[in-house]
């Protein structure tokens, strides 16, 4: 009787055990739809039908995940095949960047990590590619986030970049008096219309000709953040892209306001380049150990340094900027430039401009490429309103040969 027992018994734990084994694979693909880790790291950014030439989009811009630099997957559309096919929970995905930046550590970097691991494990980027796995030369890579809230850039931020255009003594004696003093940071704000992604003509606005170029590392800021110290600040941080802070150096028309006009100079349609990409925190690590960036026009290297050369961290500057306003989720905030801006004289002995036809390469290890070429904006038509004049109309000597117009008298390039 007790044998008989032992047999039912046994029995029933075997029906169990085979309705584990067949219920197994489909409970763990609901678990899989969070993953604590990412088999391999990625980026972020946004993106539509097109090409990588800029050519106009067919359809409304989305956001992607992007492996090994070449493949884009389609987030909304993978999330939706793998809630069918892997049993995911389901969950929304995000409709832009800033709602990306908004709730990654409110679930949905577990989901991107699970999502990431399967299309990796299953071999979808080497093997038969699914609809939801793209090829990023034949899309539209736009500014991943096209119009930030807030960008909030740091002036004169690398030491190198301090009186660029003063005498040697006299600029050895002001690198000497910041590292005694190093004060706070100054920061200004940039316009989010300026913002371009890779691949857009930066252009020289019409009668402008003293046009510079500056590479900096921006920070994408990733939960909300006011006085926040200078240690905790990382904490509040998504992650890291590439910027070009591309400055107009010719200044105001005589009369009215005589200081200097930060909006002409850094404000104008164009100025922001920005991208290619977005790369989460956890996969760059520290700035202020990793950060090497390097700036070319054409083949000549015009800037290049890391953060050894940098005044203030970039979580010093998130300090300080925190300290004015909040930060929210998808705010800005570039670090500064290093020396070999066009505006100054140590590194080439005189003064170079960017020109029409000049091509801008501008990488930062680890975070991406931004390329660019630059371009004459068209006269405006007649009886349009105002526009700034020529530079050459009120500055007796400037403006009419930038690639090789000196203009000695300058005496720093501290913006």
């Amino acid at each position: 009787m007790i044998s008989i027992q032992m047999e039912v018994v046994m029995r029933r734990i075997s029906v169990l055990l085979l309705a584990a084994i067949v219920i197994a694979p489909a409970l763990a693909h609901a678990q899989a739809g969070s993953a604590a880790q990412s088999v391999e790291p990625f980026k972020v950014g946004t993106f539509s039908s097109g090409t990588a030439g800029g050519t106009a989009s067919s359809t409304a811009p989305w956001v992607g995940v992007v492996l090994r630099d070449r493949f884009v997957i389609d987030l909304a559309q993978a999330n939706a095949a793998m809630e069918k096919s892997r049993s995911f929970p389901r969950r929304a995905m995000p409709v832009d960047m800033v709602a990306l930046v908004n709730e990654y550590e409110s679930g949905l970097k577990g989901r991107i990590y699970a999502i990431v691991n399967d299309v990796v494990q299953s071999n979808a980027l080497t093997g038969t590619r699914p609809a939801y796995v793209r090829e990023a030369a034949q899309l539209k890579t736009h500014a991943p986030i096209p119009r930030p809230r807030m960008i909030m850039n740091t002036a004169v931020n690398f030491y190198s970049h301090i009186a660029e255009g003063a005498p040697a003594e006299q600029r050895a004696q002001q690198i000497a008096a910041r590292k005694a003093n190093r004060g706070v940071p100054y920061m200004f704000l940039k316009a989010p219309s300026s913002v371009i992604g890779t691949g857009e003509t930066i252009l020289i606005p019409y009668g402008r000709t003293e046009l510079d170029w500056e590479i900096e590392i921006a920070t994408v800021i990733g939960r909300a953040a006011r006085y926040v110290a200078a240690p905790k600040a990382l904490d509040h941080v998504f992650g890291y892209t590439v910027m070009l802070d591309i400055s107009d150096r010719g200044g105001r028309p005589p009369g009215g306001f005589t200081g200097v006009d930060w909006f002409v100079m850094k404000g104008q349609d164009t100025f922001g380049p920005m991208g290619p990409y977005i790369v989460p925190k956890e996969f760059y690590g520290d700035p202020m150990t990793r950060l090497k960036q390097t700036l070319l026009v054409g083949t000549d290297q015009r800037q290049q340094s890391d953060a050894s050369d940098m005044i203030h961290s970039v979580g010093e500057v998130i300090e300080y900027a925190s300290s004015l306003v909040t930060l929210q989720p998808g705010d800005v905030i570039g670090a500064g430039t290093s020396g070999g801006v066009g505006m100054g004289t140590s590194v080439r002995g005189e003064q170079v401009w960017l020109v029409a036809g000049d091509e801008i390469t501008a990488t930062i290890d680890g975070l991406g490429t931004l390329r660019h070429k630059v371009a004459a904006a068209p006269a405006p038509a007649p009886g349009t309103g105002s526009y700034l004049p020529a530079i050459s109309s009120y500055r007796r000597g400037r403006g009419a040969a930038p690639a090789a117009n000196p203009a000695p008298g300058r005496g720093s390039a501290e913006r």
